[in-house]
């Protein structure tokens, strides 16, 4: 294409790590790019904040290391040395009454060892009896997506699916097995459940293609908190950033594309040749009303979940279970989904004499009522609630905060690969999409979505 002054001139909207990525991943390109930023502040949802002398992570806390997305982008960015693996410590489930521990050998809380699965207490007699009979059943076929309950809770009874895998799914996308999409969600087990007869193999299939190597941590976070990639990020990627400047309007002109972008008493226009739109479903949908409704109509039905954090500094010496964290299955009616104990977890964060840190994720889809109350309120359901959780009566905390992400976790229904396929192909030339709500929570998801919009715009630009 020609550009419409010199060269090409990229403008990203929306300065969350997707569109940093996709900045990250254009630098090389004979391109100007510019992030333009609604808020005061680049990185979305990661962001930290000091409690205690500590800083503490109010958004992702960590990122898978079993994907590559994530690791290089911290690796290029001049990171590589502060990255921090976490402390041998195990998680457990909330369940019939106690801290159970959660099995090692399961995929996103599907198991594959039915005797440990035994041994852990998660299920009652009659859970492991109708687990056990997925190695007698037929195999399950499929006609294109579905939800997880029905796939894992047609092979493994229900129990499974509401002491482990919705437990699982809550902390990763705060929603529910009955709702969420199989191929989204888990796809190495969707891929391996069509090709094995009992779902049980399936998970050791997965397992043994998600390039985790025995032993290694799955995850793995920055020292300093998740905010040091999203600097580093914006600043190797050579953009220029401009913060504060809410995009309002997106018009299509003969040669790209017209931004009505500023405040509304005083908007401006900016002229550029292509665009990526970085930005949450809503706002995109509103951006491509009129420029690609069917795209604007498939991005609009996309959903999202609310939920918050609560972060508690309890006095040095408090005594918690000796565990990295626990989950909690929706069934049991906690505000509580799960607990994460940060100075336990993390080394960087601990020491002897030092505040023992805790952060609970509260609220699950379906449930933003129950975040309504204000922060004080909040703080002290989470504080009761974790005490009643662990058996213990926690002291008062040293400090605290909230963190509330409204309509912060999108929800992948199933189809929504066809959904999100049908925005994309609906889009006119020039014009791109990336983001957690096309291609999934977590940050090399976010990563990788940015790194497919800046190769998709790479290939225009050469056209």
């Amino acid at each position: 294409m020609e550009p419409t002054n010199g060269r090409p001139h990229v403008v990203i909207v929306g300065g969350g790590i997707s569109g940093l990525a996709a900045a990250f991943f254009l630098r090389d390109e004979a391109v100007r790019v510019t992030v333009l930023e609604g808020s005061p502040r680049l990185g979305g949802k990661l962001s930290v904040s000091e409690i205690a002398g500590a800083v503490v992570d109010e958004g992702a806390e960590a990122l898978l290391v079993t994907r590559p997305e994530g690791t290089a982008l911290i690796a290029e960015a001049g990171l590589a040395d502060q990255r921090t693996n976490p402390g041998p410590t195990s998680s457990a489930i909330w369940t019939l009454g106690a801290l159970r521990p959660l099995p090692r050998r399961q995929f996103m809380g599907v198991p594959s060892d039915l005797a440990e699965l035994a041994k852990s207490g998660v299920l009652t007699g009659h859970g492991l009896a109708r687990a056990r009979q997925d190695l007698e059943l037929p195999a399950t076929g499929r006609d294109g997506d579905v939800s997880v309950a029905g796939y894992v809770g047609g092979r493994l009874g229900p129990e499974v699916v509401d002491r482990l895998v919705d437990p699982l799914l809550g902390g990763v996308y705060a929603g529910r097995a009955e709702r969420l999409s199989l191929e989204v969600t888990m796809p190495q087990l969707a891929r391996a459940a069509r090709v094995e007869h009992t779902l049980r193999a399936a998970v050791r299939a997965a397992q043994a293609g998600s390039g985790r190597a025995p032993g290694r941590p799955v995850f793995g976070a920055i020292d300093g908190g998740m905010t040091r990639l999203v600097a580093a990020a914006a600043t190797a990627s050579g953009a220029r950033i401009s913060l504060g400047l809410p995009v309002r309007e997106l018009a299509r002109t003969r040669d790209g594309w017209r931004l009505l972008l500023g405040p509304a008493p005083a908007p401006r226009t900016e002229d550029v040749d292509v665009v990526v739109l970085a930005v949450p479903a809503k706002p995109a949908a509103r951006l491509l009303a009129g420029v690609a409704p069917e795209a604007a109509e498939a991005v609009a039905a996309l959903d999202y979940a609310s939920v918050a954090l609560a972060g508690l500094a309890l006095p040095p010496g408090t005594e918690l279970p000796g565990l990295s964290g626990f989950l909690v299955p929706p069934s049991e009616g906690t505000l509580v989904k799960a607990a994460t104990f940060l100075t336990r977890k993390w080394a960087h964060l601990g020491g002897d004499g030092r505040p023992v840190i805790v952060r609970a994720s509260l609220g699950r889809a379906g449930e933003a009522r129950r975040l309504q109350v204000d922060d004080a309120a909040l703080l002290e359901r989470a504080h009761r609630e974790l005490g009643e959780l662990i058996g213990e009566r926690l002291p008062t905390p040293l400090a605290s905060w909230v963190q509330r992400w409204g309509g912060g976790l999108p929800q992948y229904a199933p189809g929504h690969r066809d959904r999100v396929a049908l925005a994309r192909a609906a889009l006119p030339e020039g014009l791109a999409l990336a983001g957690a709500a096309l291609d999934g929570v977590g940050i090399p998801a976010c990563v990788g979505s940015g790194e497919l919009a800046a190769d998709d715009l790479s290939k225009f630009l050469e056209d």
